[in-house]
């Protein structure tokens, strides 16, 4: 069985953190610290453990904020342009990195909102040895200038990770962030950021840019194939790339200029046979289904096949999710045959009832055939 995830956070952690905070400072209570951190520490998640962790910070370092702080950074990993596989091992044996640098940032965002220079200087140390994402939200919405600012300066620093802050920590959607509702009414801000960053010679930080644009996409749709149809003009193999996941979802939801900017036009293609090959499906099976299309013109065709199962919700109605399928260039007179197998397994993420369910083809983004089967539960 795979580890907790929450056990990123584990004793271990702890007494290093302890130890090196202690090594730099030596008058921090590196027992005292432990002792209140751990106190029913296996009972708390991942988020409280980090919560737990700053709340012992603040009971242990120095009153003052710049003393706290110096005492913060001091204990860091001196090394700061780390591989990103590196910043899982948070027991280092020089300094402290990983994700015992969240609690750390997460003590800048709850106590440096009166010393915002400190601080965005401090984030922007911690965050090459993790990430300080999370962290800089606050600021960004409560010292909104002073913060884009300095992220536009940061866009050009020689740490990937500092240029990556530039792009994660500015997402209007992060997962597990504060939304900032500000950037998701009116994203132009975060855009001018993004921009140079569309090129960054660094795939980490290429592919924050993308999943930035793709939350910009849930609220701005046009506005991101915009921005797609724009970036694509002489682009390079990596902003291709950027690009396409970029517009992951808009593809999913067959946006037609988001289409358009991969070179996706509307498929003039022939459904010669659409077939549920497994009408009855148990909880724990399959659905497998097979299709075939004809190319009626001489021209090739680059395609983007997924699939939409509409799920049968508890109110009887239907809900439907698009998966991938394939993507490919149907030659001109072609054909494409294939086969898709999809699984209903029990997952924590989704409730599954019995009744008719739906899958539908999705042929660049339009829907091209449909058909029903029937999933039993019990």
């Amino acid at each position: 069985m795979a580890e907790p995830f929450k056990n990123l956070f584990n004793a271990t952690v702890v007494d290093t953190m302890a130890g090196h905070l202690a090594r730099v400072e030596p008058s921090f209570d590196k027992a005292g610290f432990v002792t209140f951190v751990m106190n029913d520490f296996d009972a708390l998640e991942l988020k409280e453990r980090s919560t737990r962790i700053t709340d012992g910070l603040e009971h242990h370092l120095p009153n003052t904020f710049p003393e706290a702080v110096n005492v913060l950074l001091t204990s860091l990993d001196p090394k700061t342009n780390l591989p990103v596989d590196a910043l899982d091992n948070t027991a280092a044996e020089y300094g402290i990195r990983g994700w015992a640098v969240m609690p750390m940032a997460d003590y800048v965002a709850r106590h440096g909102q009166d010393h915002v220079d400190i601080s965005l200087a401090a984030l922007r140390d911690m965050t090459s040895r993790f990430s300080s994402e999370f962290a800089i939200r606050p600021f960004l919405q409560n010292h909104t200038q002073t913060t884009l600012k300095a992220m536009q300066e940061w866009a050009t620093d020689k740490n990937k990770h500092v240029r990556r802050l530039v792009s994660e920590g500015s997402r209007p959607r992060l997962p597990w962030g504060i939304r900032l509702h500000t950037f998701v009414a009116e994203p132009a801000p975060v855009v001018k950021l993004l921009e140079h960053l569309k090129d960054d010679p660094s795939e980490y930080v290429r592919r924050s840019v993308a999943n930035n644009l793709n939350d910009i996409a849930k609220d701005h749709p046009d506005l991101v194939a915009d921005i797609a149809n724009d970036w694509m003009k002489g682009a390079s193999k990596n902003r291709t790339r950027l690009v396409r996941h970029a517009l992951r979802t808009l593809i999913k939801d067959g946006h037609p200029e988001a289409l358009r900017a991969l070179g996706y036009g509307p498929a003039d293609v022939t459904l010669t046979h659409f077939d549920i090959l497994t009408p009855h499906v148990e909880l724990g099976g399959a659905v497998e289904f097979a299709l075939e299309i004809a190319s009626p013109t001489a021209k090739d065709q680059p395609l983007i096949i997924d699939y939409a199962v509409h799920h049968m919700r508890a109110n009887g109605k239907m809900t439907a999710k698009v998966f991938k399928w394939k993507t490919f260039t149907l030659k001109g007179n072609g054909t494409f045959c294939g086969t898709r197998r999809h699984a209903f397994k029990p997952i924590t993420t989704r409730r599954y009832y019995s009744g008719q369910h739906r899958i539908d083809i999705l042929l660049n983004g339009k829907t091209l055939a449909g058909a029903t089967f029937d999933l039993q539960v019990d």
